[in-house]
């Protein structure tokens, strides 16, 4: 087992201590000059070209037109600093997904949900991945004795991750939640770590410049809109790490979880309204083009129409063990195709230890979505306890197969545990080298017209849990009751619409 691979068994080692950090106040000026417009066709985009500023920072455009527009005057030699425009999120926006929400009920059942937020710059291979979770908020703090007596013991608490530039880390916890707020039916949340002594942290999304003036240490993020400052805490010994982060973005989404202009689906199917099956997950956002910058080791990167992608998990915990690869930069469309695949060994409910192996993979190309699921289809892999993933999938139109490596040694991250709370538990990398192929079935079942076959360098890769003796070789064993069950077409936000004050919490 890889030395950087940390099973469950062993998680109860490492120390979940904070040590807060001093920081300096945020200071941000936003230029309005931005296009607010966010439902633009995939077809509609223009290749992504990249250039350097003479200072280091990365600056990304969108479109030739607007690349010959400035190299033709003197003027355009002189890099413009990049400013992202905020925009509230607005109501019924076209790529919402299903559980999008805050899915905490209120109640002290064991709970976490946790979100994940990606920008890829193509111009320097580099991605940063920003990592936010809450643990248990029914407790806003610490447990005391009688509460550990009554409900067990419990870990508590909000984390912020940041995996950057040339695999460096940093991560800032706290056991307290009181700080923290999540929009009960949209991709909203934030959290203050440290406030400004004479302001009230914010409860809700804010403009940009309210954020900075109220918040210290922090964050807020949006369909639309990532921001935030935060100090590592000291407590990673096990990677390369940054003492500060400071970022500011703004996203224009291009994909949701599902065929351009229709309906968007859950990622899980209906069930992942009912607290079973967990933990559950949903991709928010498989593609977008994001614009801003981000501050990190002394450097600051600036992007526009930088690729980006974004999801979720929720539940009472992870899987047993697990693996993931996501990417949307490929060679010639950037942004425009957009994969997503993961598989884990998740528990039954029931009385009895009872595991299966459950795996899907999603492809965005062209406004058309490419779904495999265990409920339409068959899905397979082998995946090394590090450095290789080879997955392979069918439907009853399509087949998909992908194959992904990296010489790269990756990232310990942590993840929210019932064992040992916010803890090391995965191991990432956004330097995976991946091939993508997708055919037309034909008549037969067997291999027809190629569709799609596409290559790319910078694929974010993950194995978790454990422990990983050996090659993981599985295949989706759903129940056959059960796949029958997720094949009823049962439109879950439709029928509480119908009474939308019964809407549970995170739909």
């Amino acid at each position: 087992m890889d030395p950087n691979i940390y099973s469950l068994n062993q998680l109860h080692q490492f120390s979940s201590c904070f040590i807060g950090l001093h920081s300096l106040n945020s200071k941000s000026t936003l230029k309005f000059s931005q296009s607010s417009t966010f439902n633009a066709s995939p077809r509609e985009l223009g290749p992504l070209r990249l250039g350097f500023r003479s200072n280091s920072p990365v600056v990304a455009c969108s479109s030739v037109s607007e690349i010959e527009s400035e190299t033709s005057s003197p003027a355009a030699k002189r890099s413009v600093s990049v400013s992202p425009v905020y925009v509230p999120t607005p109501v019924n926006r076209e790529t919402r997904t299903p559980h999008s929400g805050y899915h905490f009920d209120g109640t002290t059942r064991q709970f976490f949900e946790g979100w994940y937020f990606k920008v890829s710059i193509p111009a320097r291979k580099q991605s940063f991945c920003f990592m936010y979770s809450v643990e248990n908020p029914a407790f806003k703090r610490t447990l005391t004795p009688l509460e550990m007596l009554q409900h067990g013991p419990r870990f508590t608490g909000v984390g912020a991750q940041v995996l950057g530039a040339n695999g460096k880390y940093i991560c800032q916890y706290s056991e307290e939640s009181q700080n923290f707020w999540g929009s009960r039916h949209e991709l909203a949340l934030g959290n203050t770590f440290v406030a400004n002594k004479a302001s009230r942290p914010p409860g809700k999304e804010v403009p940009p410049q309210e954020f900075n003036r109220k918040v210290l240490e922090g964050f807020q993020v949006s369909p639309l809109w990532n921001q935030g400052f935060i100090c590592d805490d000291g407590r990673t010994y096990y990677a390369k790490t940054v003492n500060t982060a400071r970022w500011e973005y703004s996203t224009r989404p291009i994909y949701g979880w599902g065929d351009v202009g229709s309906k968007q689906k859950s990622t899980a199917g209906w069930a992942a309204a009912l607290p079973i099956f967990e933990p559950h997950w949903q991709i928010c956002m498989a593609s977008g083009l994001s614009t801003g910058w981000i501050e990190w080791d002394g450097e600051r990167f600036e992007f526009q129409d930088a690729p980006s992608y974004s999801e979720k998990n929720w539940g009472g915990g992870f899987p047993r063990k697990w693996f993931w690869a996501q990417c949307n930069v490929f060679e010639g469309a950037r942004g425009k195709i957009s994969l997503t695949t993961a598989g884990g060994l998740r528990q039954l409910p029931g009385l009895t230890e009872t595991f299966e192996n459950t795996a899907l993979i999603g492809v965005h190309y062209d406004g058309i979505f490419y779904e495999f699921v265990p409920w339409n289809g068959v899905v397979t892999w082998e995946i090394a306890q590090w450095g290789y993933w080879n997955i392979a999938a069918e439907n009853k139109t399509h087949m998909v197969e992908l194959e992904a490596t990296t010489t790269d040694s990756g990232t310990t991250l942590r993840a929210p545990t019932v064992e040992a709370g916010l803890t090391p538990a995965c191991l990432d990398t956004c330097l995976g080298d991946l091939t993508l192929k997708i055919w037309e079935k034909n008549v037969g079942g067997s291999k027809g017209k190629l569709i799609l076959d596409v290559k790319s360098d910078m694929a974010a890769l993950e194995v978790g849990g454990g422990p990983w003796f050996n090659t993981w070789k599985g295949k989706t064993t759903t129940p056959e009751v059960i796949k029958s069950a997720l094949q009823v077409p049962i439109d879950v936000e439709g029928i509480f619409g119908l009474a939308p004050f019964l809407k549970p919490p995170g739909l």
